[in-house]
C-alpha cells in the first residue's frame, strides 16, 4: 500500500467514524471491528514528554511513533535522533492530541501534568499509556475515570508487576503471591510490609532543597508551560527535569516515584482493587511546605483489618513480606508454611489479565492495569502523602474518596489549578 493509499484509507475511516458517532468519538480501530487494521499495521503513537523516561519507551510492539511533544527543545532534538523522518513535534501537546492519524497517546510528564493531559487525550478521543504514578491528586484521578469511561477509551498504566516479572526481592513473579492470598493459607486479615529487608528501596534520595535561588531560565525550555497547573515558582534547574520528585508541587518524592510499583500489586493480590484503606497513619519528621523529605513510617489500614506497612528506616530485618494469623511469607517466596508449593499446586489460578496493550486498544477490552484499578492504587501513595504534608494521621472514607472531617486534608484532593492549565 502507498503512501496516497493509506492516507485515503484512513481518511474515510475517520469521516465514517464522524457520521456514526454521535455522543462521542469513535475511533478508527473500533469501526467495523478490527478489520479495519490489517495485522500488519501499526497502531500510531503521540508521545508527550520525551525526557528519558519518554525516549525509553518509544518502542513498542505493533505501535509507530508519529509525534512528540516537548517544551525543551534538547529532548526534542534528541528524541528525532532515534526516530523515523517525518515525526511531527509540537511545543503544545493540546495542538498534536487533535492530529486523526494519531491512536495512542503516551503521557511522560512530571506527574503533576499526568491528569490534565489524560482527561484532555480521552476528550479528544485518543487512547491512554500513562506513566506512573497516575495523578498528582485524588481528584484527578476520578477526573481521569469519568473521561476515559464516557469516551471508550482504552487506558494503561504503566507498571507491569501485577502481571509480569519478578517482584523485587520475592523473587517471583505476583501471581503464585495472589495464588497464595486467594488459598487462605496465610489466614486473614494480612499485613504487608514493604521495606529493604523485603526487597523495596524508597529512594530516599529524591528530596528537595529549600533553599533554592533564582536562576535564569534556559533559552529552550518553556519554563510556564512546564510549571502548568503548579503554582508559579522561580526557575532553579533542581526544580525541572531529574530532579523535580523532591517538590510537593510535581511529584512526592521516593513514595511517589517507586509507590505505584509497590504498591499496586498489594492492592491486586489482597483484592482491593475497588477499595481504599479507610485511615493512613505517619511517622516522619515534619515536612517543609515546598520540598519533601524522608519519612520513618507510613501505616494503612483497611475496614477489614488488612495493613501495609511502609517501612522507610528498615529497622527489622526478620520482618515476613506477608504475615497473616496462619502464616508468614518471606522475600525469595519463603513460607513457615510446610510443604507450600505442593499444597498450593492444589489450588485454582488467579484469573488471567489482558496484558498486552496493543491487543487490548484493537479488541477495545479493558488493559490489566486501566484507570480504575490504577486509581485505587494511586489513591494509596496519595494519602499517604497528604498525611506526611499535614504531619498527622487521617481518616479516609473509601467511597465517597474524601479524608472524614478534615478540612485541610480534603484541599488536597482537588487544590487550585493555576489557570489556564486547568481540567
Amino acid at each position: 500500500m502507498n503512501e496516497n493509499q493509506d492516507n485515503s484509507r484512513r481518511n474515510f475511516i475517520r469521516k465514517t467514524a464522524v457520521g456514526l458517532a454521535i455522543f462521542s468519538i469513535v475511533p478508527r480501530h473500533v469501526l467495523g471491528g478490527q478489520g479495519f487494521i490489517a495485522p500488519s499495521d501499526k497502531l500510531t503513537k503521540a508521545v508527550i514528554g520525551v525526557g528519558s523516561m519518554g525516549r525509553n519507551h518509544f518502542p513498542y510492539d505493533g505501535t509507530q511513533v508519529v509525534a512528540i511533544c516537548d517544551v525543551d527543545k534538547r529532548h526534542i532534538e534528541k528524541s528525532l535522533t532515534m526516530l523515523d523522518k517525518g515525526v511531527k513535534t509540537f511545543g503544545d501537546y493540546r495542538e498534536m492530541i487533535k492530529l486523526p492519524e494519531v491512536d495512542i497517546v503516551h503521557i511522560a510528564t512530571p506527574p503533576h501534568w499526568h491528569g490534565i493531559m489524560a482527561v484532555d487525550a480521552a476528550n479528544a478521543g485518543k487512547d491512554i499509556w500513562c506513566e506512573k504514578p497516575m495523578t498528582h491528586t485524588i481528584g484527578e484521578g476520578k477526573r481521569v475515570m469519568e473521561a476515559v469511561q464516557q469516551h471508550g477509551r482504552i487506558f494503561r498504566l504503566n507498571t507491569w508487576f501485577r502481571f509480569k516479572d519478578n517482584f523485587y526481592g520475592m523473587g517471583t513473579p505476583v501471581k503464585p503471591i495472589k495464588k497464595l492470598v486467594d488459598s487462605g493459607m496465610l489466614g486473614w486479615p494480612l499485613k504487608v510490609t514493604v521495606s529493604k529487608h523485603t526487597g523495596f528501596d524508597w529512594k530516599f534520595y529524591w528530596v528537595g532543597k529549600d533553599d533554592l535561588a533564582p536562576e535564569p531560565v534556559p533559552a529552550e525550555l518553556d519554563y510556564n508551560a512546564w510549571l502548568g497547573p503548579a503554582p508559579y515558582k522561580p526557575y532553579n534547574a533542581h526544580r525541572v527535569h531529574q530532579t523535580f520528585r523532591g517538590y510537593w508541587d510535581y511529584d512526592g518524592g521516593g513514595l511517589s516515584d517507586m509507590g505505584q510499583h509497590y504498591l499496586d500489586p498489594i492492592q491486586y493480590f489482597l483484592g482491593k482493587d475497588d477499595t481504599s484503606p479507610i485511615s493512613v497513619e505517619v511517622d516522619a519528621p515534619q515536612q517543609h511546605t515546598d520540598a519533601v523529605g524522608v519519612w520513618r513510617r507510613i501505616t494503612y489500614t483497611y475496614a477489614d483489618g488488612c495493613q501495609i506497612i511502609l517501612d522507610g528506616e528498615g529497622k527489622d530485618a526478620n520482618v515476613p513480606y506477608i504475615e497473616g494469623p496462619k502464616g508468614k511469607l518471606y522475600p525469595g517466596f519463603k513460607s513457615d508454611i510446610p510443604n507450600l508449593e505442593r499444597k498450593l499446586a492444589a489450588f485454582p489460578e488467579p484469573p488471567e489479565q489482558i496484558t498486552d496493550f496493543s491487543y487490548a486498544v484493537r479488541t477495545r477490552k479493558q488493559f490489566a492495569l486501566n484507570e480504575q484499578n490504577g486509581h485505587r492504587s494511586c489513591t494509596l501513595i496519595n494519602i499517604g502523602l497528604a498525611a506526611l504534608r499535614l504531619g498527622r494521621s487521617l481518616k479516609f472514607d473509601p467511597d465517597k474518596q474524601v479524608f472524614v472531617e478534615d478540612d485541610a486534608a480534603n484541599r488536597m484532593i482537588n487544590p487550585v489549578m493555576r489557570a489556564p492549565y486547568i481540567i
